[in-house]
């Protein structure tokens, strides 16, 4: 399982030009479901987002985390963070899940979330989706479980 979390000052998607989610600060993140991953996993996944420290405190320190600053997630299906271009141009997505336990699985870390008291707007799953947002920082991690 993979993510990777943006800091963001606002986003928002669309689906053939229709809004489907809008957030303002908060975190952007693409979530990646490879082949055996299991549900646990969504669980410290999830935690782990929730809580990360990368939001700026008063004295300027990445010391706070979404839910310290009441901020919101923007949170997107990405099997294509399972690319893998060691063997040539073209992506390869064999490591990635299949589309119905990948689904599953993102549906219950978007749970998992939100039981950690952190608002969670979704993306749709399998669409072409476009994305829109105003990086903070900018600050990017990638968590790879």
């Amino acid at each position: 399982m993979k993510s990777v979390i943006q800091r963001v000052k606002q986003a928002e998607l669309t689906v053939e030009g229709e809004l489907i989610s809008r957030i303002g600060r908060g975190l952007v993140v693409f979530f990646g479901v490879g082949k055996g991953d299991q549900e646990e996993s969504c669980s410290q996944m999830a935690k782990k987002i929730a809580n990360m420290r990368i939001f700026e405190d008063e004295n300027g320190k990445m010391n706070l985390s979404v839910k310290d600053v009441g901020g919101e997630i923007l949170f997107v299906s990405q099997f294509t963070l399972y690319g893998d271009t060691s063997r040539g141009n073209r992506p390869s997505f064999t490591m990635a899940e299949s589309p119905d336990r990948a689904n599953a699985l993102y549906q219950r870390a978007a749970l998992e979330l939100r039981s950690l008291g952190v608002p969670v707007k979704e993306g749709v799953f399998g669409a072409d989706m476009q994305i829109s947002q105003l990086n903070d920082g900018p600050v990017t991690i990638i968590h790879e479980i």
